[in-house]
């Protein structure tokens, strides 16, 4: 039988899962938020991103990755959040949310603003080393998606998709999302190898994505 492309992750060797966890049970941070590229950390660490649409459950995952209830704030207006929000993982690494893409309920003007300074941040940042984009497990990948991911692809950053929301929909309409994803993503030469299934409410795929990040150099 022959092997899926864009298989889902593996189950984390005892090393990495160790080094998740170590990683993740330490001191986690807030450090800013930033509306202009001037305005960034010194880049002197590992750093990872996670992007997203609106909705996608990015707050709750960056919660259950950190073992924090209220670290990432989820905004009650989607498209809200217009800031480059940083997080010190320990002093080891950067732990970066960005703004939630799509129908941003805000005006034109401070869009295209935000949308330059994310594009300026993917394009630009040299210590970054992987940009996890959130996929709704419920929806699919949408165009919107395909923008940042070949935005990605233009700046030579490679992502990994995590399809959040798993636990939501049943087993039979967890693989067809994750097939038509896997169809988007052979389009994307940036396009990490691998997928992250992940429930934040349950913990699913929590653990991986723990030792993903703890292990990139």
């Amino acid at each position: 039988m022959s092997q899926l492309p864009f298989p889902l992750a593996p189950e984390p060797e005892p090393l990495a899962r160790e080094a998740g966890r170590l990683l993740f049970c330490g001191p986690v941070t807030f450090v800013k938020g930033v509306t202009t590229m001037q305005a960034l950390p010194p880049a002197d660490r590992v750093e990872v991103c996670f992007a997203g649409r609106s909705n996608v459950g990015k707050s709750s995952l960056i919660n259950a990755l950190t073992g924090r209830k209220a670290l990432a704030r989820a905004s009650n207006t989607p498209g809200r959040t217009q800031e480059i929000n940083y997080f010190a993982l320990g002093d080891t690494r950067y732990l970066v949310d960005l703004p939630g893409y799509g129908f941003a309920e805000a005006p034109k003007p401070v869009v295209e603003r935000w949308q330059r300074l994310l594009k300026s941040y993917l394009a630009g940042r040299q210590t970054l080393r992987r940009a996890f984009v959130l996929i709704d497990t419920r929806h699919g990948a949408k165009p919107v998606d395909e923008e940042i991911m070949t935005l990605l692809d233009r700046s030579a950053v490679t992502f990994q998709v995590v399809m959040t929301k798993a636990d939501k929909v049943s087993l039979a309409e967890r693989e067809a999302a994750a097939a038509q994803v896997r169809g988007v993503l052979a389009r994307h030469p940036a396009a990490y190898p691998e997928l992250v299934m992940t429930s934040s409410e349950k913990g699913d795929g929590i653990e991986t994505l723990r030792s993903i990040v703890a292990t990139l150099t």
